[in-house]
């Protein structure tokens, strides 16, 4: 309480209110960054992240123009929407950037991620991991007397559900590329 006796954002037809007008949860955001295929680039888009202390959940790379020499840069982050805002707005003032997309905001997005899984074991246990394989449709890719790679492609979620149960079974190695995403419709 004040020395007035208002309280701090008591109404919000106040013309004092105090309260803030941002969100303090933390949402997951998939943004598509189109940047020049150029030395540095990558390092600058990071270096904005590591300064700042915003963490990367997930982070895939390509070029996707051949003539243009532009490459697309896939970033899942967590952030407060203020956070998420401010991290968009310094992306697009990086000089070899394009546009940037939210796609969590923008609308309906497709989102994979494809998965290497290595699983070693014999008996019950290799005949189990073919089995659960073929319910989530994961492809064999390398198979020894003692060991399985399995590819899987899905949702981050898919992928991890695959991990949890390939766990008892047997999983000593997972090699994941990180999501990538395109808005869908025709925009």
């Amino acid at each position: 309480m004040s020395a007035l006796k208002i309280k701090k954002g008591a109404t919000s037809h106040s013309a004092y209110n105090l309260r803030p007008n941002y969100s303090d949860t933390i949402e997951q955001h998939t943004l598509a960054v189109l940047v020049e295929n150029e030395p540095g680039v990558l390092a600058r888009v990071i270096g904005l992240f590591s300064g700042r202390g915003y963490n990367i959940d997930s982070l895939t790379v390509a070029e996707v123009d051949h003539l243009g020499h532009r490459s697309r840069i896939t970033i899942v982050t967590r952030g407060t929407p203020q956070i998420i805002e401010q991290i968009k707005a310094q992306l697009g003032r990086i000089v070899d950037v394009h546009k940037v997309n939210d796609l969590t905001v923008e609308g309906a997005s497709v989102e994979r991620e494809l998965a290497l899984f290595k699983v070693v074991g014999k008996g019950d246990s290799r005949i189990e991991a073919i089995r659960l394989a073929d319910i989530f449709r994961a492809n064999v890719v390398d198979s020894t007397l003692e060991s399985f790679v399995f590819e899987i492609t899905g949702t981050s979620e898919k992928i991890d559900a695959f991990a949890e149960l390939m766990q008892p079974l047997g999983l000593e190695e997972i090699a994941r590329t990180g999501v990538a995403a395109l808005a869908r419709g025709s925009t």
